[in-house]
């Protein structure tokens, strides 16, 4: 068993974690930047180390720094949370390197899943759908070549990309070369690595996904699924679960179909498989190989605490259930609150002088917040994710509202006001799920008028 966590993170996920390591009897190290010793998670740990300065790069980046946090305190596993270096196989594999537990898959699977091309590859292997696109990587050399293949409009992506960077749309011919070369520029300066591909541009997808959970031994099940196509600059804004309006026989052989390729290749740990969904087919575009920001929505419609399970996983106690005890309780959904000002999105940190948080039954507020505090500059703008659960969808989108009624955060703008005005009084939005292009070029674009 695990007997001392190190979590490698910061905010909301940080305290998730610390109450899933209590729940285990798991004692905790924390750790934090200079700009965060007044983090609430740092209260609850067991012990606290300083890694450096306020940036990331020097603290939460910094894999010498977090190494030697977990050696001098004499921590047996780390958890990587999210964002940071939860997808980082280098880090992985220093810290099994180190005689450590990483609470997330094997280094390889973070590699291979790491970039999108070779991800692709092993998902045609198991039998998983993937978008058309190139064979391989895409250069100026082959990229005329390709594309007439694909046909158009198709989106160049970067391989090891993501959050929208290094990505084009490209609807005519002549545009292609351009396009392929500013691709490739900006993947090399977002991720150090130019490598683009080509697929069909899909012009009003959903993005849905599945949730997915592997011993590392040959045995996976899921969780169901999940709808993220509210998103705003590919970011998302809204997640709910299970994903509306798809029927159990068109979603039922690509949730067999994940779990399958966890089979396939011993995949150890939580891990989400992201899918664009047109026309009654899903097409796959990546895995996500740690814990999502979403996993709340999975977490309430059936009642199985995710950070629990990584961290019996990667105990070596295998997985807690069998894919036939797991069922859909009702509807959940979750809304991000970010500092930001709602109409212009800016980050607005600041001051806490005022919280409330809303409760009641399935009503859940994920937050690392409390008056006083101060959020930083120099980290992601979310501070928070509201998540509400009922009976049905309808019932949901009435119980957020209330909530965010209920929600008081004085001293700084959030986007509360968007998913409350916004978002939540949008008749086509509370009667079906939208596509991902919903928000921005309907909702928001309203809203300016």
């Amino acid at each position: 068993m695990i007997k001392k966590l190190l979590i490698a993170n910061r905010g909301e996920i940080a305290l998730r974690i610390v109450r899933a390591c209590k729940q285990l009897g798991i004692q905790t190290v924390g750790v934090y930047s200079s700009a965060d010793k007044d983090l609430m998670h740092l209260r609850f740990c067991d012990e606290a180390v300083c890694i450096g300065d306020a940036p990331s790069t020097q603290s939460y980046l910094s894999i010498p720094a977090i190494l030697t946090a977990a050696e001098i305190t004499g921590a047996d596993a780390i958890h990587p949370g999210y964002g940071f270096l939860s997808e980082n196989a280098d880090f992985a594999e220093q810290v099994e390197e180190a005689g450590l537990t990483f609470v997330g898959p094997h280094p390889d699977h973070i590699r291979l899943m790491g970039n999108k091309v070779s991800a692709i590859n092993a998902m045609k292997k198991a039998g998983v759908p993937t978008v058309p696109g190139s064979q391989g990587t895409i250069t100026l050399h082959n990229a005329e070549e390709q594309a007439r293949a694909i046909g158009f409009p198709l989106i160049i992506k970067a391989a090891a990309g993501g959050g929208g960077r290094g990505m084009r749309v490209v609807e005519r011919f002549e545009e292609l070369i351009n396009q392929v070369q500013a691709a490739k520029t900006e993947a090399k300066n977002a991720f150090g690595d130019d490598t683009v591909y080509m697929e069909r541009f899909l012009k009003n997808p959903r993005h849905v996904e599945v949730q997915v959970l592997g011993d590392g031994n040959g045995n996976a099940l899921h969780l169901f699924d999940r709808d993220c196509s509210l998103q705003r600059r590919h970011q998302k804004v809204l997640e709910e679960a299970p994903a509306p309006g798809i029927a159990d026989d068109i979603k039922q052989p690509i949730l067999d179909a994940c779990v399958r390729a966890c089979e396939q290749i011993g995949y150890r740990g939580a891990g989400t498989f992201e899918f664009l969904y047109e026309n009654e087919q899903f097409f796959f575009i990546e895995m996500n190989t740690r814990v999502q920001v979403e996993h709340p929505v999975t977490e309430m419609i059936t009642g199985i605490d995710i950070i629990v399970e990584q961290l019996k996983i990667a105990a070596g106690y295998g997985l807690s259930y069998h894919q036939d005890e797991i069922t859909i309780r009702g509807h959940a959904m979750e809304c991000r609150i970010n500092a930001e000002d709602p109409k212009t999105f800016m980050p607005c940190p600041g001051r806490i002088d005022n919280l409330f948080a809303p409760s009641g039954a399935g009503v859940r507020f994920d937050s690392h917040l409390y008056q006083g505090y101060s959020i930083p500059s120099y980290y992601d703008s979310m501070i928070g994710k509201l998540i509400c659960h009922a009976q049905t969808r309808k019932q949901v989108v009435q119980k957020m509202r209330h909530a965010l009624d209920e929600l008081i955060i004085e001293g700084i703008k959030t986007n509360a006001t968007l998913h409350r005005d916004v978002i939540l009084q949008d008749e086509a939005f509370t009667e079906d799920a939208q596509n991902i292009h919903y928000l921005e070029n309907h909702l928001l674009k309203n809203d300016c008028k």
